[in-house]
């Protein structure tokens, strides 16, 4: 089983821009409050979420190509590559999202986006960002356009879960992290 100590030492080198690197770490706290919600295993579910743009930073044009086999070859279990593919399905992968996890990741890849960018505009940053104000700039199609909704909203529907439900225990993931990814306000 994938932890957060390998995935990120299979990224060092992999991943190097700070935007992607904050990227991962919103979309690894964001996967460990699923993975409470579901009563799954924290730590796994974040490294899933640390490691999910593997290749992306050197790869951009061929995400989710470049994946499979070197962490196939350094180790990484066939269900963990899987559930790292699925967040690219219908985008660049034809890995269809099955499990909870799975699900989990291409759900909240798009979502911490949206938050990320709305928790910034905030003199509080996350740290009194409520589901009700997110929703509010979700709805907005300029607000972080390139987040796509559609992806988001097809993850909620495949959890079987409220768009709200979804955000408020991602808000909630990265919230315990605001100072680590820059969203505690106050010019942190």
């Amino acid at each position: 089983m994938l932890t957060m100590e390998r995935a990120m030492e299979l990224n060092r080198g992999m991943v190097t821009e700070e935007h992607l690197i904050i990227h991962e770490k919103n979309v690894c706290y964001a996967m460990g409050a699923m993975a409470r919600h579901f009563g799954e295993n924290e730590e796994h579910w974040q490294a899933i979420g640390m490691l999910h743009d593997y290749d992306y930073e050197k790869y951009p044009e061929e995400h989710l190509k470049h994946t499979a086999e070197p962490l196939r070859s350094a180790g990484v279990d066939e269900e963990d590559i899987r559930a790292i593919l699925s967040h690219g399905y219908g985008i660049c992968t034809d890995v269809e999202p099955l499990t909870n996890m799975e699900k989990s990741l291409f759900t909240v890849d798009e979502l911490t986006g949206i938050i990320q960018a709305a928790a910034r505009m905030r003199p509080n940053g996350i740290t009194d960002l409520e589901v009700k104000s997110l929703i509010k700039k979700f709805k907005d199609k300029r607000f972080a356009a390139k987040c796509s909704r559609e992806t988001i909203l097809k993850g909620c529907e495949m959890l079987g879960m409220e768009l709200s439900e979804v955000a408020e225990i991602c808000i909630a993931g990265m919230k315990e992290h605001a100072e680590e990814l820059g969203l505690a306000g106050g010019g942190a």
